[in-house]
């Protein structure tokens, strides 16, 4: 049986989407093959790749990506957006998919302040 393909979509692809592709594999491997991308990646995020860390997660192998590294030719069942930019400004027509969902998320890059605040 083949796992079902599932895309997680993001602004800067730093973050939000990077979490949600690593928790999916990890807790789902076995039945879901996991990817995320953004419309603009910027990397990533420093402290998420600490905090993912710190709860047993390897973020090692994760790099950001833009989103047309797989629009057109990777097919996915399951298309996520985990941000209303990315939401409001995805492409409309993604080829394959299925079911598109939007689980938004607060963007935990952009707090500001001190890491001991957190």
């Amino acid at each position: 049986m083949s796992q079902t393909r599932v895309l997680f979509l993001c602004t800067s692809n730093s973050a939000r989407s990077q979490m949600a592709e690593a928790f999916l594999r990890k807790y789902a491997g076995d039945r879901f093959e996991a990817y995320s991308a953004g419309l603009e990646p910027k990397g990533l995020h420093p402290l998420t790749v600490k905090v993912m860390e710190e709860g047993g997660v390897d973020m090692s192998g994760h790099t950001s990506k833009g989103f047309e590294t797989y629009l057109g030719k990777m097919l996915f069942q399951y298309l996520v957006t985990v941000c209303d930019e990315a939401e409001n400004n995805c492409p409309t027509v993604w080829p394959g998919v299925s079911n598109r969902l939007h689980w938004h998320f607060k963007d935990p890059a952009a707090f500001i302040g001190t890491e001991e605040k957190n």
